[in-house]
């Protein structure tokens, strides 16, 4: 028998959430190279893209069947996002589309949406009480 999961937001919360996380990213992308704190730079990708990642995760958890079809599809809309932001970045003083940036939003997001459903399974153990695997 299939799980399954407990998911935190509604389906349109969760797709308000995904959209309003993107505007997010747009503005960080925004800001021109001499204003963007230095030192973080690829960790900050994976954070941002890993958070993207996971909303994705659960806005598409209400539209699929199955959590498999749910990562994929939230890995590639953040993927996609991540390349319209490094192209945007072109248009920004002092930034530069990076290919290694595109790949870690890919990987946060990877990460982001597989955390999210290791969380959510994890609930619905303890929600139904059986074992961890």
């Amino acid at each position: 028998m299939r799980q399954r999961l407990p998911l935190p937001l509604t389906r349109r919360r969760a797709w308000i959430a995904s959209v309003l996380w993107m505007a997010a990213i747009f503005g960080f992308s925004s800001i021109p190279g001499s204003s963007v704190p230095g030192g973080l730079g690829a960790y900050a990708h994976f954070g941002v893209y890993a958070l993207l990642g996971a909303l994705l995760f659960v806005a598409f958890s209400h539209e699929t069947d199955g959590p498999g079809r749910a990562v994929a599809l939230a890995v590639l809309v953040a993927s996609v996002y991540g390349v319209t932001d490094e192209l945007h970045q072109a248009f920004v003083p002092g930034r530069v589309p990076d290919v290694a940036d595109w790949g870690m939003d890919t990987l946060g997001a990877l990460a982001g949406a597989l955390l999210a459903l290791a969380a959510l399974r994890t609930l619905a153990r303890l929600r139904d009480g059986t074992p961890g695997a």
